[in-house]
């Protein structure tokens, strides 16, 4: 959740005071309201592993606080990639009202002692909207709960012909599509729309506990009439939600 705005005290971390302009306290999301999402993923240098062990100690303390203070003032998730992708140990899930924001965030993130250590191997942006198809959808990052175990992160392209199609024609093929998605409601939805301000049309993100039931809906959702007109949904990227001092550790610490 976004909690009140940070206190600028004497005595607060390096990390603290660098990220005291991060952002204005923005209050509960709202599903009425626009939201940017940046899914950052990095690679981090093998010289890291090389550091000695109290200066990566107290290099993970810092990158910690860094993105618990940036907490308190949109979501950033943080999300482990180790042995799942050669281009990329971790992920940055985050959402604000401003891609302003994001990018203080990640110009900070290059001031720590760690982030002089890694480097972006991919980078999707994209923007809630309401679905044109289905009312009353609040993607899962809009809520207060949780994140789930996993989520597997990916970009969607859809072909031209598929824009071309009469509305209702478009309808009928997403009821099917929506469907097959309620029959697994332990699945959590967040799709967002990046068409005009990214590569891709949209940006996906399902949420679950159990990736093999995840691969059941997506064998599924391959055998709709929509899948005809996708022309691009990968890379597909599992991504495990972990503590990003966790995370830091596991890279060599």
């Amino acid at each position: 959740m976004v909690d009140s705005s940070m206190d600028s005290t004497a005595g607060t971390s390096n990390a603290e005071q660098n990220s005291s302009d991060i952002v204005e306290k923005t209050g509960q999301m709202t599903p009425t309201s626009t939201y940017y999402l940046n899914f950052s993923f990095f690679k981090v240098d093998s010289k890291w592993r090389w550091l000695n062990e109290i200066g990566k100690d107290e290099a993970a303390k810092e990158f910690g606080n860094l993105i618990e203070v940036a907490n308190t003032k949109m979501k950033v998730r943080t999300y482990t990639t180790l042995g799942i992708r050669a281009d990329a140990d971790f992920m940055l899930w985050m959402i604000s009202d401003s891609i302003e924001k994001m990018q203080i965030l990640t110009s900070k993130i290059y001031s720590t002692v760690f982030g002089k250590y890694v480097e972006p191997s991919q980078i999707y942006l994209s923007s809630s909207r309401p679905s044109v198809y289905v009312n009353k959808i609040t993607p899962g990052f809009i809520t207060a709960e949780q994140p789930l175990k996993y989520v597997i992160v990916y970009p969607f392209v859809k072909s031209r012909e598929w824009y071309l199609l009469p509305f209702e024609q478009r309808k009928k093929m997403m009821e099917e599509h929506i469907i097959i998605g309620r029959k697994f409601p332990e699945i959590r939805l967040n799709t967002s729309y990046s068409f005009g301000i990214h590569d891709q049309d949209f940006m996906l993100a399902f949420e679950t506990n159990d990736l093999v039931n995840f691969q059941d809906l997506i064998i599924q959702l391959r055998e709709t009439q929509v899948s005809r007109y996708i022309v691009r949904d990968t890379p597909m990227i599992v991504c495990v939600y972990k503590d990003i001092i966790d995370i830091i550790k596991s890279l060599g610490g």
